[in-house]
């Protein structure tokens, strides 16, 4: 039973509290898309004054989870088996949007891919493709 962006954003608080810490929202999800966002925190800007790499790739990793509770419902086992981010600019010192779609969906993996922009941008920020490992039924 798929899962609203509400629903989606309580089972990620629940089940890791440091997410409801970094502030990550989820917009949108369902029908093999999600929306997360991720309120800019100064606390998240490295030496040089950009995004860390754990911020980005963590809000893609919500964005990939949220995905799949919105597509495939109560799913909470579902795990990231592989990520692959290519940093492709620096993100503005604003919120970061992650925008995921399901590229395929099989009985026990699904094939995900995130483009990350900072609001109000239209150049993406990074590009990152993920495979996330689907529990057993039964």
């Amino acid at each position: 039973m798929a899962l609203d962006a509400a629903a989606v954003q309580q089972l990620i608080v629940n089940g890791l509290p440091a997410a409801a810490e970094t502030g990550i929202q989820v917009e949108q999800a369902g029908g093999g898309k999600a929306t997360v966002r991720q309120p800019f925190r100064a606390s998240a800007v490295r030496p040089g004054g950009t995004l860390s790499g754990p911020t980005i790739m963590g809000l893609a990793d919500a964005a990939m989870y949220a995905a799949i509770l919105g597509q495939l419902g109560r799913l909470e086992m579902a795990v990231t088996q592989n990520l692959n981010i290519n940093f492709l600019r620096r993100p503005a010192p604003r919120d970061l949007l992650a925008e995921c779609n399901i590229i395929r969906l099989g009985r026990r993996s699904v094939v995900l891919e995130v483009w990350l922009y900072s609001e109000g941008e239209e150049e993406p920020v990074a590009h990152v493709t993920g495979t996330y490992a689907l529990p057993a039924s039964g």
